[in-house]
């Protein structure tokens, strides 16, 4: 066996090392956190020392842990595990490793090789046997329906952290690292509510997912909590209910409302908000099937305005139906998306789907309906503690 210490500024620089010069089939026998250089005691550089080691013998001579595949197992079922290696250890592990000579080291070596070599009883898809902590975070993704690319993603940082702690990880820790994983995977799109960059708000989305109430919500905020003065303007012109829905919110809110029928209504309510300080526009919800409701909202909105547009989407919809209302609307630009009805769904997988796709952030998500309560300005934290139950913070890794 060859063994070789790697030190390097990071964990993932590290991984890059011993994977250029020991290959895919390297394990990790030992990390540690190490500070290198500095003067008189002072201006110490952190970095990660890390030894791993390569079986240098040839594959027929080694002794694969053997993984067999379960039997009536549906084809749709096989993911996941695909591309993950198979590893591989030698028989006789203690006396071959000659240039160590630490028992500790020798010992954990022969823990990891004991754990592998067990076969749990959880077992998954194709009969891999996963440690306990693992097989939990694989299941908890499942019943949040969490998709294949990502739980593949997900999995392989997770392997990876195990055997790094010597594979002894609690349900807990690993819970954190799953969550970790997920906050940082979008964490890098914008989140965040109205921030009064823009004078207009447009809220857009099909029938039925709450636009009207959500932007009441998000109204009551501004002018009760943030002292702005706004305005309302409605496009739906095609319930009456709707209109009568927004005059009852605009009435107390105290807040002005006009109704637009065309380009032209619209222009004339715009400049007559123009000293506001941000006005709320409502449209009306139609099936989103029909690639004119897009259109008709283009003749009659000035998108070129000063204005953020949200898209409103519901949890309780099934994700294809998400996927094909973002695509209708991607000939105008969507600045975030606003999730409604958290409170009717127990799964909100389809939700960091959709993120992940089309790469969007989130405003608001809501979850009821009272205004102007019910609604929370989302974030990765937000996100993830509604599909894993607790709050992480997205920065931690």
């Amino acid at each position: 066996m060859k063994v070789k210490k790697y030190v390097a500024s990071s964990m993932p620089e590290a991984m890059k090392l011993i994977r250029a010069e020991l290959g895919n089939d390297a394990v990790i026998l030992n990390s540690k956190v190490v500070h290198t250089g500095g003067f008189l005691g002072f201006f110490k550089k952190k970095n990660i020392e890390v030894v791993a080691a390569v079986d240098p013998m040839p594959k027929e001579e080694s002794i694969p842990i053997v993984i067999q595949k379960t039997k009536n197992i549906p084809k749709e079922k096989e993911h996941l595990f695909e591309k993950q290696q198979v590893i591989r250890y030698e028989n006789k592990l203690e006396t071959t490793v000659h240039d160590l000579n630490t028992s500790e080291l020798i010992k954990e070596m022969s823990e990891i090789k004991a754990l592998l070599q067990k076969g749990y009883s959880t077992s998954y898809e194709r009969g891999i046997p996963l440690p306990g902590p693992l097989h939990e975070a694989i299941l908890l993704m499942e019943k949040q329906e969490i998709n294949k690319q990502i739980q593949a993603a997900v999995f392989e940082e997770l392997i990876e952290k195990w055997y790094l702690k010597g594979a002894r990880a609690s349900n807990v820790e690993v819970l954190s690292w799953l969550k970790s994983h997920i906050c940082n995977r979008i964490s890098d799109l914008t989140f965040g509510g109205v921030n009064f960059a823009k004078q207009f708000v447009n809220v857009v989305g099909p029938t039925g997912v709450g636009k009207t109430t959500t932007l009441a919500k998000i109204a009551a905020d501004c002018v009760l909590t943030h002292k702005k003065r706004a305005a309302f303007i409605t496009t739906d012109t095609y319930r009456i209910a709707a209109i009568d829905q927004l005059k009852t919110y605009a009435k107390l809110l105290k807040v002005p409302l006009e109704v637009c029928y065309n380009t032209e209504d619209f222009q004339k309510a715009a400049n007559q908000f123009a000293d506001y300080d941000i006005v709320f526009v409502d449209t009306a919800g139609r099936n989103f099937r029909n690639p004119d409701y897009v259109n008709d909202l283009k003749k009659t909105i000035d998108f070129d305005r000063n204005m953020e547009t949200f898209l409103v989407l519901s949890l309780t919809s099934k994700q294809k139906d998400m996927e094909e209302i973002l695509k209708q609307f991607s000939i105008i630009h969507i600045d975030k998306l606003i999730f409604t009805k958290a409170d009717e769904t127990s799964s909100y997988g389809a939700m960091l789907n959709v993120i992940d796709k089309f790469r969007t952030g989130v405003a608001y998500l809501t979850n009821g309906q009272n205004v102007p309560d019910d609604i929370l300005v989302a974030n990765p934290s937000v996100i993830t503690k509604l599909l894993f139950g607790v709050e992480t913070d997205e920065r931690s890794s």
